[in-house]
């Protein structure tokens, strides 16, 4: 029996200290937890305030301006712009601009004296917690006036998704959460097998250049990516009746840049894992702030400041709009023009980084 527990303790010992040399894998059993609780302790909130917000106020009298304080001291919303009428309110939403619009009428004090609804929110219904906010707003009785007579001041639109559907908003997320996992753990594991098995430094002795071999290597993932995106969309609209508002052509130029921003992405982590394992744990380990931080799973503009800045930098933030904006909202890739430019910067970050790794290891 004493020689049982003297083997069993040896090949602890062992294993602790090949975990103790594993720089990475301890690095991962520190980092997980703690990337854990500071996303979900501090930058996730479920009780989501200060959507951003656009007004037109056509009354421009105490009332309205004291209607759209009121509104602004609930917490709910923020006014970020200001538009001269319900057409512009209708493009900002539909640019993304905006999460709710609010529209005065010239006869908005007559309104309220005749007990009606004296003012119009706007809402972009395409994600249902925006939606629930909005009707939280839209229960708000007027501050100036006898709350018995007048229960509330506004009455509530929704757009492109108003019977307030999960799977409207989640399916075409999904394309990106997918493609982010897969296009980044196919590559990163891809090279580092090759490595493990010594075909790296063969391919390293021909001719072929460094950028020429990385840009090889990826290139089949990227068909496989835009495979994933018809097998996601075709099942959206079966199963669950998604609609397709916008171009295709515009969706697939969009999902083309975003799987190779997340190529780009592997190779990089390919450069730094040594083992197949190490890969899979850095692709995890960049996975979990993607989804949490990129607006899949909870309305970006409520996410405290330096959780937005960081979500700024993930490629899935970027893709998840113009996803969403082209699927839901019938936005043309031209009114994505800010959200192309960062995925493509994304791109060439991640690859003159990969490059100049890949030489520096492997020379």
């Amino acid at each position: 029996m004493s020689g049982f527990w003297q083997r069993l303790i040896a090949i602890a010992r062992k294993e602790l200290k090949q975990l103790r040399r594993d720089r990475l894998t301890f690095g991962m059993i520190i980092g997980v937890p703690l990337l854990q609780i500071l996303l979900f302790g501090y930058a996730i909130d479920t009780d989501v305030r200060h959507l951003r917000a656009a007004v037109a106020d056509h009354a421009n009298t105490s009332a309205s301006r004291e209607l759209v304080r009121a509104a602004e001291a609930s917490q709910l919303i923020d006014v970020t712009n200001v538009a001269s009428g319900p057409v512009e309110l209708e493009r900002m939403l539909a640019d993304g601009d905006v999460d709710v619009g609010v529209f005065i009428p010239p006869d908005f004090e007559r309104r309220l004296q005749d007990g009606r609804p004296a003012a119009q929110l706007l809402v972009n219904g395409s994600d249902p917690t925006i939606a629930h906010i909005a009707q939280q707003l839209a229960r708000m009785p007027a501050p100036f006036t006898n709350t018995a007579a007048q229960p509330s001041v506004f009455a509530t639109r929704t757009y492109y998704n108003p019977e307030q559907r999960s799977q409207v908003q989640i399916v075409p997320g999904l394309i990106g959460v997918i493609l982010n996992l897969t296009m980044v753990l196919f590559t990163a594991i891809a090279i580092v097998r090759e490595r493990e098995r010594g075909n790296l430094e063969l391919l390293i002795t021909t001719p072929v250049r460094t950028p020429e071999l990385m840009l090889g290597k990826i290139l089949p993932y990227v068909l496989i990516g835009l495979v994933q995106v018809s097998i996601i969309l075709v099942a959206g609209a079966w199963l669950f009746d998604v609609p397709m508002r916008g171009s295709l052509a515009s969706l697939y130029l969009g999902a083309l840049l975003f799987i190779v921003a997340t190529l780009a992405l592997g190779l990089a982590i390919s450069t730094i894992a040594k083992t197949q394992f190490q890969a899979m744990q850095l692709t995890v380990f960049t996975f979990l702030p993607s989804i949490l931080l990129s607006g899949f799973m909870f309305p970006f503009h409520g996410m405290p400041v330096a959780a937005r800045w960081l979500g700024e930098i993930l490629p899935l933030t970027h893709f998840i709009r113009v996803v969403r904006g082209i699927v839901i909202r019938g936005t043309d890739l031209a009114s994505m023009g800010t959200e192309m430019l960062a995925l493509a910067a994304f791109t060439a970050v991640m690859l003159v980084i990969a490059v100049a790794r890949f030489r520096k290891r492997l020379d």
